[in-house]
């Protein structure tokens, strides 16, 4: 029976790890749903050139925070798992910090008052 897996994961060396984990960073759903907040407000077609930027800028997915060099690439990511799966979690709303709030029982001062008022009737 031969080796299961890789001899050399890196899983010790803290500085692989780190560099592993920072490359494969993906803009949060929070984060990706403000962008398309912004891009609805805003819907400029002549966008500046970035030269930084694959493509210059001109084909982005929003909705999972990449650029691609041409419009085949995007067409043939727009068909992929990964896009798709990021679209049916994109369509759910993220929570606010109030309903966060709310399910652990913190509560701002004018609805004390109001279960206080609610308690004493």
């Amino acid at each position: 029976m031969g080796r299961v897996r890789r001899s050399r994961t890196h899983k010790g060396i803290r500085d692989q790890y780190k560099k592993q984990r920072t490359r494969n960073y993906t803009k949060d759903l929070d984060q990706i749903h403000k962008d398309l907040k912004e891009l609805d407000e805003q819907m400029v077609p002549n966008q500046e050139l970035d030269p930084d930027l694959p493509g210059f800028g001109k084909y982005p997915c929003v909705a999972c925070a990449r650029y691609f060099i041409s419009q085949k690439a995007l067409d043939e990511h727009n068909r992929g798992k990964l896009h798709k799966k990021r679209i049916k979690l994109l369509k759910e709303v993220p929570y606010t910090q109030a309903e966060a709030e709310a399910a652990v029982g913190y509560s701002t001062e004018h609805s004390r008052i109001k279960v206080m008022e609610d308690v004493n009737c």
